[in-house]
């Protein structure tokens, strides 16, 4: 099957379980193959077009997995254990308040145009991502408390904030907040966007990209800044990478068993058993942050009722969903946040599959089931609407099969497919039911940004409510000991009020021939290819 045609100072102050993050296959293989080595140009196949290589305003996954490789981050974190660690900062400091970060830079950084990785650069790069607005996609968010740099010394910064940020501290980072070096900003972000001018310290430099084709990134030579968590230092070990732009799914797999790429990325549930012998082999990992969840605005129709909503928590069959319709290497849901998020809570007690539970409340609450099954109160039918869109390829038959697990309890779900743009405008103006979607961060802040009526306000909750304490309260401390209980309330309240009915995490799977080896993933399970070899 062919291709588509050319087309510190700092501790641990995040802890999380450890993950399985390969398959055993894949660590047999690359010790038989022996030590890594330098060289060779890694055809990796993506499932989707980026729209865009600039760090500082990419958002979905397939831009994320290129501009990951051109930029450093003032830290890194750990994939297992949530901790923060230096990168181009060697420590870094906080006031009590988290309203003001210091960073103390390494020495001998510089961008791909010679220029140093100082106090003055990073000055210049976070005032341009808050320059940027909502361009800077998810930058913005997390400097939304962000009221400027100061330069203390050529490698010292202080970053302050109008309001309590714990939150920073990881954001510090994630790609979106990859710093870019001045003359960048000399462009326009529409250029940087095309890799004109994108000027960064990253190990691999931009080299070209052919719209719904590929893209191609060089080794930086001379790259010695890594971070702490990379595997070896100095440059990469690969010559570049060729991202080819292969959306369908069959095609990208049988390219891969053919021999015409090295890695795939999104290897659907159904092509999985393909990849996990026969001299293939999977790297997996489960996205942190909130889950696959059905979203209630509590302000519409039935779902105002809070028995229903619990109804429907108790309604769904998590458990029957992955082992159906998806895989063993997807997990059900046990809070709202992914097993991979820092201080996750373990709430899969309260997320039971319990359908005699749910027609208890339903009956309690007046609901009697009507000549379909529906159930029926004044004349009112028990039913919603989920609104969502296909960015993960099996969303539509996971919402078929939780709507026939909803009509065992007498409640009608209603399924409306859209694109991305318009759910984003639909979730925008509140004109929704319920929403189905998930959101990839590593951090338990993550939660605020969709529930707090400060921020994206799903559930069109009123200001003041418990939430919003617990929300707030997180987000004043990066100590994880004295944010752990305001981020386990926090879940605890979304689950006991059913304002999202958590289904599943969302998981990555790479799928490697053999020849590939070390397609990692950073901690928000996006790729990380520093380490990435060729045998």
């Amino acid at each position: 099957m062919s291709l588509l045609p050319r087309a510190r100072n700092a501790a641990a102050l995040l802890t999380l379980p450890v993950l399985l993050t390969a398959c055993a296959a894949a660590g047999t293989e690359q010790a038989a193959s022996g030590p890594p080595k330098s060289g060779g140009v890694l055809r990796l196949g993506i499932s989707s077009a980026p729209d865009c290589v600039d760090a500082q305003q990419v958002a979905t996954n397939a831009s994320v997995n290129v501009a990951r490789q051109l930029v450093d981050s003032l830290t890194d974190q750990d994939p297992k254990t949530g901790e923060i660690k230096p990168w181009l900062a060697e420590k870094w400091e906080s006031n009590a308040d988290s309203t003001a970060f210091t960073f103390h830079l390494r020495s001998g950084a510089t961008f791909s145009d010679g220029t140093p990785v100082d106090a003055a650069a990073v000055k210049t790069s976070f005032d341009g991502i808050k320059a940027l607005g909502t361009k800077a996609q998810l930058g913005y968010g997390y400097l939304a408390a962000y009221k400027g740099s100061s330069v203390v010394d050529p490698q010292t910064v202080r970053l302050e904030f109008s309001a309590p940020s714990a939150q920073f501290l990881q954001a510090s980072s994630t790609v979106s907040l990859g710093v870019l070096a001045p003359a960048a900003f000399k462009k326009t972000p529409e250029q940087r966007c095309q890799g004109d001018g994108l000027i960064a310290s990253g190990p691999f430099v931009f080299e070209s990209f052919k719209q719904n084709q590929e893209i191609v990134l060089a080794k930086r030579k001379g790259y010695a800044w890594g971070s702490s968590l990379f595997k070896h230092q100095g440059e990469a070990y690969l010559d570049k990478i060729d991202y080819k732009i292969v959306p369908e799914p069959g095609v990208r797999t049988g390219s891969l068993a053919s021999g015409q790429l090295d890695a795939i990325t999104d290897v659907q549930p159904v092509d999985e058993p393909q990849f996990t012998g026969n001299g293939f082999s999977e790297n997996v990992r489960p996205n942190p942050g909130v889950v696959f969840n059905l979203h209630a605005n509590t302000t519409r129709g039935v779902l105002t009722d809070e028995k229903v909503r619990q109804a429907v928590l108790k309604g769904v069959d998590r458990a029957e969903v992955v082992n159906t319709v998806l895989t063993p290497n997807y997990k059900a849901a046990t809070s709202i946040l992914g097993s991979a998020t820092p201080l996750v809570s373990d709430l899969s007690a309260q997320l039971a599959h319990d359908p005699k539970g749910a027609a208890a409340l339903l009956d309690g609450d007046g609901w009697v089931p009507g000549a379909d099954g529906i159930r029926v109160k004044n004349g009112q039918r028990l039913s919603a609407a989920v609104v969502f869109s296909p960015v993960f390829n099996q969303n539509r038959s996971v919402l078929e099969l939780i709507q026939q697990q909803l009509r065992k309890i007498g409640f009608d779900l209603k399924i409306e497919q859209h694109t991305t743009a318009e759910t984003t405008q639909i979730q925008l103006s509140g004109n929704y039911d319920f929403l189905w979607y998930n959101v990839t961060r590593a951090d338990p802040d993550i939660l605020r940004g969709q529930f707090s009526t400060k921020a994206g306000n799903r559930s069109r909750l009123t200001p003041g409510n418990p939430l919003d304490v617990a929300l707030d309260a997180q987000s004043s401390t990066v100590d994880s000991a004295k944010r752990k209980p305001s981020a386990e309330e926090a879940q605890k309240l979304i689950i006991e009020h059913a304002y999202a009915v958590p289904v599943f995490e969302l998981t990555q799977v790479v799928a490697l021939s053999s020849k590939a080896h070390a397609v990692d993933f950073e901690a928000s399970s996006r790729l990380q290819l520093f380490d990435a070899w060729l045998s």
